[in-house]
């Protein structure tokens, strides 16, 4: 029986092999763990179109949305680590929920990272009656009018609001968190004065117009429509990094070469000027990483907000 037990292991161990050497021969199911139109459907949809193109299979979309993620995220972890269920995946999901509630998937173990492909274009506006045109000024006001001026997010423990926290505990002030159902809700509010800043991106379009003021960019680099616009890190602040990013995950198990041949090809599409226009315009940007980049960038950010999370007392209730 041992004999038997120890053949069956080392013929499966083989077929590895030839598992990788094959892949893709079929279509490719990639589990999209939000609802439709968001932006990590959006991104994934883009980037991973093309990444079929590239492969020679077709690519099935598979929204499994709830619980923030996580309905999907359980789903993908259980699928054959064969390279044809992956999963799609967030800062949020990998690195922020898991300090605020339980989750069922452990996000060292249960998953290996493929992918980063995006990161969402992002801004700290305020509303013009703040008397503050750059973030110095602005911090200045925030310390002279503690409690005063109110920040809305697009809900509790999302990184809309751990911007916030983190600007609060960067530069010692006391901004007042208001939670939204969504991000679009709180632009609304902000537009209206109702709260006096946001950190998001659904404010760019009204800092074009002139509704809002920008007062930096929530990434390492200037946005291209408005490069007279600073980073956060420019302005001294935010200098952990924490962009909202999109990427791609695959079932811990998952064949090596089947994971840098799917990583190599996801480097390839997004060089692509087509998916880099379409990304644009849907105020993203490609910000490629390789497996193991991703995942030391996952673990810098999961301290990182692990930090933000306890210091600032944020939770999800």
């Amino acid at each position: 029986m041992l004999r038997r037990t120890f053949v069956s292991a080392l013929g499966a161990s083989a077929a590895l092999p030839a598992l990788a050497d094959d892949w893709p021969s079929r279509q490719i199911r990639i589990v999209i763990p939000y609802p439709p139109g968001g932006p990590t459907d959006i991104s994934t949809r883009i980037v991973m179109e093309k990444v079929g193109q590239l492969l020679g299979q077709p690519i099935l979309f598979d929204n499994k949305g709830g619980a923030s993620g996580m309905i999907g995220a359980d789903y993908a972890r259980t699928q054959p680590a064969d390279g044809y269920t992956i999963l799609a995946t967030t800062i949020a999901m990998m690195a922020i929920t898991r300090h605020l509630q339980p989750i069922p998937f452990d996000p060292d173990k249960d998953f290996v990272t493929v992918a980063r492909m995006a990161t969402s274009w992002g801004a700290l506006a305020i509303h013009p009656s703040v008397p503050a045109e750059t973030m110095a000024q602005f911090v200045a006001y925030v310390k002279a009018n503690p409690g005063k001026v109110n920040f809305g997010s697009s809900g509790l423990g999302t990184i809309t609001q751990l911007y916030g926290e983190m600007l609060n505990l960067e530069a010692g002030i006391k901004m007042v968190h208001v939670p939204y159902k969504g991000s679009a809700q709180a632009t609304q509010d902000l537009l209206g004065g109702q709260v006096q800043a946001q950190f998001d991106s659904t404010v760019l379009p009204h800092i074009l117009a002139g509704r809002l003021r920008g007062l930096a960019i929530l990434s390492d680099t200037r946005w291209p429509h408005k490069p007279d616009m600073p980073t956060l890190r420019e302005t001294g602040y935010g200098k952990q990094g924490g962009e909202s990013w999109f990427g791609i995950l695959a079932p811990a198990g998952t064949p090596p070469a089947i994971v840098a041949r799917l990583s190599a090809a996801i480097g390839q599409a997004l060089q692509s000027p087509d998916v880099l226009d379409r990304l644009d315009k849907g105020g993203l940007k490609a910000t490629y990483l390789d497996p193991a980049a991703m995942r030391a960038q996952i673990d810098t950010e999961s301290r990182y907000f692990a930090d933000i999370i306890k210091r600032g007392h944020v939770t999800a209730q």
